[in-house]
């Protein structure tokens, strides 16, 4: 298992650091953007839909309810804080590891 230093513990759950591009072709996990792990989503980012496309996206990723999952800082950033709760920070590294491709 790889080390994963833009996923953190909060006291509430887990702190996910997200870089995203927005009106992608597709919702997808591209890797690791310098500190943070890149998202991309077909959603243009207008009235919070790429924010609630990230959401989607990493609660289908990690198997949770989308309510398990927000963005907690960044809304109009393309760089964001990701909150979710009901997983363990190992849990969540374990998904995204496999996930990410080898050299990410």
């Amino acid at each position: 298992m790889r080390a994963l230093p833009f996923v953190g513990r909060s006291k509430d759950g887990v702190l996910i650091e997200v870089f995203i591009q927005p009106r992608a072709a597709r919702d997808s996990v591209e890797g690791i953007h310098g500190d943070a792990l890149k998202l991309k989503v077909k959603a243009p980012p207008v009235d919070d839909r790429a924010n609630r496309a990230v959401e989607k996206l990493l609660a289908d990723l990690l198997h949770l309810p989308r309510s398990s999952v927000a963005v907690v800082a960044g809304h109009s950033s393309r760089r964001k804080r990701i909150a979710v709760t009901g997983v363990s920070r190992e849990q969540v590294v374990n998904r995204l590891d496999r996930v990410l491709a080898p050299g990410t």
